[in-house]
């Protein structure tokens, strides 16, 4: 008998925990904003359930700066596997006045995401979001555990979570708390696509290299081509077309793209081989500061 490969190994251990998220929680619902990570989070449910449909919807956090492309993907994707979608949306959240909308050229809708979260939460009584995170992204996902405690306010304390021993997961809680469940915790960017190639899953065409009218602001290459992000009039003769692809997909404001030529999975696994920045260091909302991330997901961030 031959032994398991690591992707098998992951893909068993991810529909186990999903598995047991429908089991332990009444309303739980999949945290779905087209990029890989909530995909492949998707199709393992579809995986882990068939031939039934998925037991929860998909949720996405709409913040009205979103990629055309990965939107019109989110549609599709829905409809292709016959699940149900349920949108909060950053707009209302400004218009009822429960957030400020942040001024200048560099303003971002991003941080603005996690009232909208928790009031669809609230509103929903969703007592369970699964999340794509990954331990291997960033220094703050990786303290999470793959059942992650929020309180009644949304709020993660790192310091209070559960022990997980032999996988087994604990996810009681008192009235008006939640979780957050992260099935994709111990997969790396390297294995997201391998598995990616493996089940010939398909993807936003933002991933494959494309051309595209690009400005670099701090380092960062930023989409010039849907006028999302606006320019000051110094940096509009600075917008040229660049051959690229996004390695992450969000918000449209702060989501920077990798100069590449990789526009097969192949191409984009050796590249990734490669690669020696990680793929949220093209992410701008991640360097407002040193502790960005956590301070985000205390406040009840992904």
């Amino acid at each position: 008998m031959s032994a398991i490969t690591h992707l098998q190994f992951l893909e068993s251990e991810a529909i186990y925990i999903l598995r047991e998220t429908a089991a332990q929680f009444q309303k739980p619902a999949l945290l779905f904003s087209g990029g890989k990570d909530s995909i492949v989070m998707a199709w393992l449910a579809r995986k882990a359930f068939y031939p039934s449909k998925l037991p929860f919807p998909l949720l996405h956090v709409d913040t009205g700066h979103n990629f055309p492309e990965a939107m019109e993907y989110r549609d599709w994707f829905v409809q292709e596997i016959g699940a149900t979608l349920t949108v909060g949306l950053v707009q209302k959240s400004i218009d009822e006045g429960r957030v400020q909308e942040e001024k200048g050229h560099t303003a971002s809708r991003n941080k603005l995401q996690t009232v909208t979260l928790l009031d669809t939460i609230e509103e929903h009584q969703f007592d369970a979001c699964l999340g794509g995170g990954r331990r291997d992204e960033e220094k703050a996902r990786a303290k999470e555990r793959f059942f992650s405690h929020r309180d009644e306010f949304g709020q993660w304390d790192p310091k209070n979570q559960r022990p997980e021993l032999w996988n087994i997961f604990n996810g009681r809680k008192h009235f008006g708390e939640h979780f957050r469940v992260f099935p994709l915790s111990n997969w790396t960017e390297m294995d997201i696509w391998q598995y990616i190639r493996q089940e010939n899953i398909p993807l936003p065409s933002l991933y494959f290299s494309h051309q595209r009218k690009i400005i670099e602001r701090h380092g960062q290459l930023l989409d010039a081509s849907t006028g999302i992000i606006p320019l000051l009039d110094e940096e509009k003769p600075r917008v040229k077309e660049m051959t690229i692809r996004f390695r992450t997909v969000g918000d449209a404001t702060c989501t920077g793209a990798v100069e590449s030529t990789a526009s097969t999975i192949d191409e984009i696994v050796a590249e990734v081989a490669a690669a020696r920045q990680t793929e949220r260091g093209t992410r701008a909302d991640d360097k407002r500061s040193e502790t960005a991330m956590e301070d985000r997901k205390k406040e009840g961030y992904f």
